[in-house]
């Protein structure tokens, strides 16, 4: 049974747990899909797009950065535009943006989870792993932060190993001739503007998961200092890691195999013939599944938590469990439509919805650090120069141009579905006000 005396939260995040869940959530899946459908748009060129990906995720965490240690509480982008714009509307309007991306992001990676690399070892529906999957991250969740992020750091490890093998995999075959250098500027017979540019979309959602970190202000020891720090190091890391990965794949696998490998990194590591089983890559990249899964979930139950709590979604999500001090009532719902979520749509689908989302919830974000630069705290924290949130906002500008109105229609009945649901709640509200102020109306 679900209990709650008190709505605080334990700070046990260090510095190095923090590095580790963004870098967890950054790397996630994509990366293990990343190169292939970056080299169908920019050819051989990967570096190129996951450069400039890099830049507008660096611009737009900038901003995370200044508000997050502005304002350390629970919330994230929907905290930051209420105390910009003063709309709980539009609050609510972001927080659900980020809501459904992040649970819509789960559904899509239970379905990855449930797909090829699992064959490997057990052959069942993806209708029933799916939703299995979620309720064992569901269960996870609810132990502890502490308990979640010692595994995330587990995964990550064994995640970040799969990407080394990688690594050296490429190095053996250029070691013994297989690597082609002129590959790296061959931008597939596309302009590179529109090679770049559209490969910056694919290669942006990939850096994607950074901004989950915002929703554990609360839990993050010394949040001021500590979050700038972790959230700039594990983006430069993962960059780093994208670069030698998409460079390296691109640099031993002709153009147009990278294109229609369905798991190109499993070739190379196959190809240079480590000696590693193909069922151990399998379960290295089921891990890197498992982990953003479990992290998308976290930032989904800490968000429904937040949003609670500013009274913009009843106030039973913004309950914790008694003796675990983990939002119980914002798990339990999170993880139940994700599970919902995972017989609407394919992965693809999923996914391309999710980048839109984001890309909506980053845009409040960088205008509402600008909002708030008048605002002062009585306390030290990150600032940016105003000029970086406006590159931050044209960047997002830019990105969506290139999104098709197949996922405008989708993302928007999404943000409409919400407007419903905040209205039903302000309705239950009211309701509940006028019974409290005139206790005899129900007797006329």
């Amino acid at each position: 049974m679900i209990a709650s005396e008190s709505s605080s939260l334990k700070r046990v995040i260090s510095t190095r747990l923090l590095v580790f869940f963004i870098l967890g959530d950054v790397l996630g899946a994509g990366v293990y899909a990343l190169a292939g459908a970056i080299a169908d748009r920019a050819g051989g060129a990967i570096w190129a797009p996951l450069g400039m990906a890099l830049f507008f995720a660096l611009l737009t965490a900038a901003s995370y950065a200044e508000l997050v240690s502005k304002y350390p509480r629970a919330g994230g982008a929907a905290l930051f535009a209420r105390q910009a714009f003063g709309s709980p509307l539009l609050a609510f309007l972001v927080g659900f943006a980020m809501l459904a991306a992040g649970v819509t992001s789960a559904a899509g990676l239970a379905l990855a989870f449930a797909g090829e690399y699992l064959r490997v070892f057990i052959d069942w529906p993806a209708a029933v792993l799916a939703p299995l999957f979620l309720l064992l991250i569901g269960v996870l969740n609810a132990r502890g932060i502490k308990e979640s992020l010692g595994a995330n750091l587990v995964m990550t490890v064994v995640e970040l190993s799969g990407l080394v093998l990688v690594i050296v995999a490429v190095a053996v075959l250029a070691g013994q001739g297989q690597s082609e250098p002129a590959r790296l500027i061959d931008f597939g017979g596309n302009g590179p503007a529109g090679a770049v540019l559209g490969g910056a979309l694919l290669a942006f959602y990939s850096y994607v998961g950074f901004e989950t970190s915002a929703n554990l202000a609360e839990e993050i020891k010394d949040v001021r200092r500590t979050y700038p720090r972790a959230l700039f190091a594990a983006l430069l890391l993962a960059g780093v890691i994208y670069l030698a990965i998409g460079a390296g794949a691109a640099l031993v696998m002709p153009v147009q195999q990278l294109v229609a490998a369905s798991t190109p990194l499993l070739d190379i590591v196959h190809s240079a013939e480590l000696g590693v089983p193909d069922g151990v890559f399998a379960l290295i990249a089921l891990v890197a599944v498992a982990n953003g899964a479990l992290l998308t979930m976290i930032m989904a139950s800490r968000l429904t938590l937040g949003m609670a709590r500013d009274g913009l979604i009843p106030g039973l999500f913004g309950r914790v469990l008694h003796r675990r001090r983990t939002p119980g009532y914002a798990i339990a719902a999170t993880t139940g439509l994700a599970a919902l979520l995972t017989f609407t749509g394919s992965l693809q689908v999923l996914a391309e919805t999710v980048v839109l989302l984001l890309l909506l919830v980053f845009l409040s974000t960088n205008v509402a650090v600008l909002v708030l630069k008048k605002d002062k705290v009585d306390a030290e924290h990150y600032a940016v120069q105003p000029l970086v949130p406006v590159l931050a906002i044209f960047s997002c500008l830019l990105l969506m141009s290139q999104q098709p109105w197949q996922n405008w229609l989708r993302a928007g009945a999404l943000l409409a579905l919400g407007a419903v649901l905040y209205g039903l709640t302000s309705f239950v509200r009211q309701a509940g006000r006028a019974r409290t102020d005139d206790p005899e109306g129900g007797m006329r």
